[in-house]
């Protein structure tokens, strides 16, 4: 609690001054005014409002924008840097946070940000209306409510002091809306788009190209540097790697598999850069325990059981980067599982024939001895879904489990998720913050809008609740490891694996680092292109 205080107090004190400050790089090089940067973009947005939706489908292009009010330093992660906030104050108990906004900020319209458009924003993401989807409302449980005293404060009160309150308010895809469009009609930013952010939507041709130009009224002067940047759809993996090879495009944000990427640096050279930021997403199986037989355990456990992990990790992490073994929080932190621990769980152990006879034993118990038909839904996107998809239905039919892959584009499968329109789900998830248990584990909680699979398991959400006020970091730790556990071997989310990232990019793009997540780093405000 001391440690706690004190990062309180600091906190309290500091004054952030945000992006147009000029950063190390920018000292190092002197930035080039125009140019716009082509990006390969996987698909279509399944809407444009990034409130409702869960995809980076729509973060990566529609992040150039919006502002939000605060942000992780994308030249200095994991700091956290006022963006609207010029500042901000923590009560000592940690309960009131107190945020001062930027004077003079403008909307593409003309008018003007005021506190009530912050409000307005964060109140449909914390307590969205009925019938208004919050894909993220289950990460601000903490919050009590939102004030606005005066027209440039905005005050959040909490239930509880949260450790992860400041990191979850800066996850980037918190966009500030303008209230007066809101107050029209709650989803309007499902088809249009109005921000404060450094580009406007120009055009957007449906399958085709979104184009953005630069707005040349930002409220952060000098800034941005590009003209534009422009988003190319292109659907196919290999096609999109093509794209940068014949440097029809400069850079594709989420990232390409080790294979390609060493073909296009091979080919290329100095002329692209590569990197390796983070893991930011695992990719396991929702399960629909509505849906008989995933109501049964045993069903669940053998499904799991079948998963050879250790040679999943082989043969997918060239092809898709889907390359590390661990729970469902992510590799390398406090809150990791020990080999040991996943060992011990179903579909985890080394020896492979036993897990497979182990199933078999479990599917002959729940009364399956020969196996069962099912449907996996999966999303038609190669890296990593269908590489995946494919692997996991082929290790099922060795239990006599016979799976149809069945594939739908984004939208599509999006809803299926929403409305639980599936039996099993290739399920993509982790961080686009710091990777938290308040962001991460929220997914298994019974009221969570993420637990696709509607499972209920109250001590699944006793571990939770504590961990999420647990101020010491071991206990904190050790609740985060048994929950963990807990949904393991329930088998409620068959774990798969971890992906590494990587990233390929123009040598032409300067003042840009990679973060961890694909979400990351998006608004492109203080990037520029040297000339050809």
């Amino acid at each position: 609690m001391r440690g706690f205080k004190k990062n309180m107090w600091l906190l309290a004190v500091v004054m952030l001054t945000g992006l147009w400050a000029v950063s190390p790089a920018l000292a190092e090089d002197k930035p080039h005014y125009g140019g716009v940067l082509r990006v390969a973009l996987a698909g279509d947005p399944p809407s444009l409002d990034m409130h409702q939706e869960q995809t980076f489908m729509v973060t990566i292009p529609m992040s150039t924008v919006y502002n939000t009010l605060v942000m992780f330093d994308p030249h200095q992660y994991p700091k956290i840097i006022g963006d609207l906030a010029q500042a901000w104050t923590v009560s000592e108990d940690g309960m009131t946070w107190t945020f001062t906004l930027h004077q003079g900020v403008k909307f593409h319209d003309g008018s003007e940000l005021t506190s009530a458009d912050v409000k307005a924003s964060w109140d449909k993401i914390v307590f969205p209306p009925e019938g208004v989807v919050s894909t993220r409302k289950s990460l601000y449980q903490m919050v009590k409510s939102i004030e606005t005293p005066e027209r440039y404060t905005v005050v959040f009160r909490l239930h509880y002091p949260a450790a992860s309150f400041l990191s979850m308010l800066a996850h980037p895809a918190n966009f500030i809306y303008a209230k007066k469009y809101l107050d029209q009609d709650i989803n309007w930013y499902k088809t249009h788009t109005m921000g404060t952010g450094p580009f406007k939507l120009q055009e957007y041709v449906r399958g085709a190209t979104l184009e953005f130009k630069r707005n040349s009224d930002y409220w952060k002067k000098g800034l941005p540097y590009l003209d534009g940047a422009k988003y190319f759809i292109i659907p196919d993996t290999g096609a999109r790697a093509k794209s940068i090879r014949a440097e029809r495009t400069d850079v594709e944000f989420r990232g390409f598999a080790p294979v390609e990427v060493e073909s296009i640096t091979a080919q290329m050279g100095d002329k692209v850069m590569a990197a390796h930021p983070g893991q930011p997403a695992h990719w396991g199986i929702a399960v629909n325990v509505d849906k008989k037989p995933f109501d049964d355990v045993r069903v669940r456990q053998a499904l799991s059981l079948a998963l050879d992990r250790y040679e999943m990790v082989k043969t997918l992490g060239p092809l898709t980067g889907l390359d590390t073994i661990a729970g469902p929080m992510p590799p390398g932190t406090p809150w990791t599982l020990s080999p040991e621990e996943l060992q011990a769980l179903p579909g985890f152990g080394k020896d492979h024939e036993a897990n497979l006879r182990e199933a078999k034993r479990l599917l002959a118990e729940a009364g399956y001895p020969n196996g069962f038909q099912t449907v996996l839904t999966n999303r038609a996107v190669k890296l990593p879904y269908i590489d995946f998809g494919v692997y996991v239905v082929s290790a099922w039919k060795k239990i006599g489990v016979e799976a149809e892959h069945k594939l739908e584009e984004s939208a599509a499968w999006s809803k299926s998720r929403l409305t639980r329109d599936f039996e099993l789900l290739v399920d993509p998830f982790g961080f686009a913050a710091e990777g938290d248990p308040d962001e991460v584990m929220v997914k298994f909680t019974s009221s969570s809008p993420s637990n696709w699979g509607r499972f209920k398991d109250p001590m699944v959400d006793q571990l939770f609740e504590r961990q999420k006020v647990e101020r010491d970091a071991q206990k904190r730790a050790q609740l985060v490891h048994d929950m963990q556990k807990r949904v393991m071997d329930k088998a409620w989310e068959i774990v798969g694996l971890w992906w590494t990232r990587v990233e390929v990019r123009s040598a032409r793009i300067h003042n840009y680092e990679p973060l961890p997540s694909h979400w990351m780093n998006r608004r492109l405000e203080d990037v520029w292109l040297s000339a050809r």
